[in-house]
């Protein structure tokens, strides 16, 4: 028995906006000097303002300034081709299909702002990628396909406006120890440009554990070249993706697919 999470949030005191200046910097985004403003005044931002900011209100500009550097960025993968040449914009956003003579309504793209709504002030809502995906799931035979009856609503991606979402102050690092000491089998995964869960972020919290190291920081390979490192803990094994952001199996599914069935089987990775 085991679980695989893959960039997950796990302690708000380091995942999300409180590694974003660190990320920044080691990415060159940033200059030196603004990180190390943010340090010398303990400045740290919380994703959604759902905890006080710490530090002078000197802070503000200079993270103001940091969000301002980056804006034009893929947040969830810092390093993401721009993929203005799919928007949806000025165009209809919905589609039918039909589905044994059942019309079914969806959503075909997401501004940031749908997408993630609970990011309630990270990004604006002037623009609209396209979902190539969801009209592919919701076509008629592709639903036969997978088996999907009739009856179920049209698939959207992520979320839809019936979902609402509440933070837990806790986020999940308190189930690691719990998971543990059940023997349960664990892997954490990272892709490393991801800006949203950052890898600096885990590697924070996963220090914070002090579990006894097992085996040491190496890289792992497909097809020869290095896809990724990996480090191992007593209870936990900690894998990256190199140059990929949050959604990492959607970017690279080869090696990740290619490590989810090793770690499944227990093979080397």
């Amino acid at each position: 028995m085991g679980f695989l999470v893959g960039n997950g949030a796990t302690n708000w005191d380091f995942d999300s906006t409180p590694s974003f200046p660190n990320t920044t910097y080691n990415f060159q985004l940033i200059p030196k000097h603004m990180l190390d403003f943010m340090q010398d005044n303990n400045c740290t931002y919380y994703l959604n303002d759902f905890r006080n900011h710490s530090g002078p209100d000197t802070c503000d500009p200079v993270w103001k300034k940091i969000q301002d550097l980056t804006s034009s960025l893929n947040w969830y993968d810092l390093y993401r081709v721009d993929q203005s040449s799919l928007l949806l914009n000025g165009q209809d956003r919905y589609k039918t299909t039909m589905v044994d003579g059942q019309l079914k309504r969806y959503k075909r793209g997401k501004t940031m702002g749908e997408y993630t709504p609970w990011l309630k002030h990270w990004f604006s809502d002037d623009k609209v990628s396209a979902d190539i995906l969801a009209d592919y799931v919701n076509s008629a035979d592709v639903r036969t396909a997978l088996h999907i009856p009739a009856d179920v609503q049209a698939w959207d991606e992520c979320w839809n406006e019936n979902h609402t979402y509440t933070f837990n102050d806790k986020a999940s690092q308190w189930i690691y120890p719990i998971m543990k000491e059940a023997g349960i089998k664990m892997v954490f995964y990272s892709g490393d440009t991801d800006g949203a869960v950052p890898t600096w972020g885990t590697k924070q919290w996963i220090a914070q554990l002090d579990w006894k190291t097992t085996e040491e920081w190496r890289p792992w390979f497909t097809d020869a070249q290095v896809t990724g490192y990996i480090e191992k803990y007593e209870g936990l094994d900690f894998v990256t993706i190199k140059g990929v952001g949050h959604m990492a199996p959607q970017w690279a599914p080869k090696a990740v697919s290619q490590f989810f069935d090793r770690w499944i089987t227990d093979q080397a990775i």
